[in-house]
């Protein structure tokens, strides 16, 4: 008995020791870490408040304020386009997060790191898995912070919003993380050369950021755009985290959301470990 605790002791320290070592990267460096939340929170202060859509309704005479309100409940579930976009924003800071999760390998590989890891006995699925670890723990801290200073810019809370919704966003920022940072390091299980990951990370970033409901509902956008949106992992990402945060739940629709990201998840962190097993080189 006392062995198969030992190799799972032996498992346990080795990824903590990988995923400990790609953190300190981020929090170790006060300036990284300030940009990375500086970004969203100019995206919610200059875009989130400059795209003042209800101001835009009300200010025409045609349209009575309580109209004017109506018509944006309908149209984004909140009379508050600040709110609606504040949330999506959570997504966006998910998404670039685990973007560049995969760079690690990349470096890893050229500065002779990982040739050194691939002579230890850690196992090819544990050096995967913490850097998927890694990026889900910084993906969920920057995102607590930009709730606190989404709440500061007026982000307004639902009324059925009590403590426990948190929980709920953290474990759907923890299965996308999980997922989309599983993806992107099978992208560069393989790559030799950074320009490459990022030109892939540039390739991806706009079409799964601006084809989701991020920034705009899903029934608004064009009938060819909708069915791809529909498969995106953000898409399914922000609706949850709206119905946690800002719209009244809808338990149906948060369970289909709960489910799409936990076997998008499982997949892509599955996949990611298996083939790990056969291509990960030094």
């Amino acid at each position: 008995m006392s062995r198969p605790n030992g190799q799972y002791a032996a498992v346990l320290h080795g990824l903590w020791a990988l995923t400990n070592r790609d953190l300190k990267k981020w929090y170790k460096e006060p300036i990284l870490f300030f940009i990375s939340i500086l970004q969203p929170a100019l995206w919610m202060g200059l875009f989130g408040k400059a795209m003042n859509l209800g101001a835009v309704l009300s200010s025409n005479p045609a349209i009575p304020p309580d109209a004017a309100k109506q018509i944006m409940r309908q149209t984004f579930g909140t009379s508050d386009y600040f709110s609606f976009m504040a949330v999506g924003m959570l997504s966006f800071v998910v998404l670039f997060t685990t973007m560049f999760s995969g760079m690690s390998i990349v470096w890893d590989r050229r500065l002779g790191f990982l040739n050194k890891v691939l002579s230890t006995p850690v196992a090819r699925g544990v050096i995967i898995f913490s850097k998927v670890l890694s990026a889900t723990l910084r993906s969920t801290a920057q995102s607590a912070i930009v709730i606190i200073i989404a709440l500061l810019l007026g982000l307004q809370l639902s009324p059925d919003f009590n403590p426990l919704n948190l929980l709920g966003v953290f474990a759907i920022i923890f299965l996308v993380c999980v997922g989309l940072s599983s993806l992107f390091v099978l992208i560069a299980i393989r790559s030799t050369r950074w320009e490459t990951q990022m030109a892939v990370v540039n390739l991806l970033n706009l079409p799964l950021m601006f084809g989701s409901n991020a920034f705009f509902p899903t029934r608004m956008m064009p009938d060819w755009l909708q069915p791809a949106v529909r498969m995106n992992p953000v898409t399914y990402t922000t609706d949850a985290l709206r119905q946690l945060l800002i719209l009244n739940t809808d338990v149906t629709q948060l369970m289909i959301d709960f489910t799409y990201l936990g076997i998008f998840a499982a997949i892509f962190a599955s996949v990611g470990i298996v083939l790990s097993w056969r291509y990960l080189s030094k």
